[in-house]
């Protein structure tokens, strides 16, 4: 689960040649990253999706 957004696996369908329906797992692509924290000063390992990788960068590069 990212510790960020909140995102966590999901279940559906795996769909066969023959349309036959049996259960699977859809996971999200967790990654474990460590991002600086300035208030502390330090680096924090977290789990987060690379959906809020991407926005964590756009927010760096905005300079917020």
């Amino acid at each position: 689960m990212c510790s960020m957004t909140g995102k966590k696996g999901s279940t559906g369908n795996k769909r066969s040649h023959s349309n036959r329906a049996t259960r699977r797992t859809f996971r999200a692509n967790i990654q474990k990253k460590r991002v600086f924290d300035v208030k502390t000063g330090t680096y924090i390992t977290m789990k987060v999706s690379t959906a809020y990788l991407r926005t964590l960068a756009k927010q760096l590069s905005a300079g917020r």
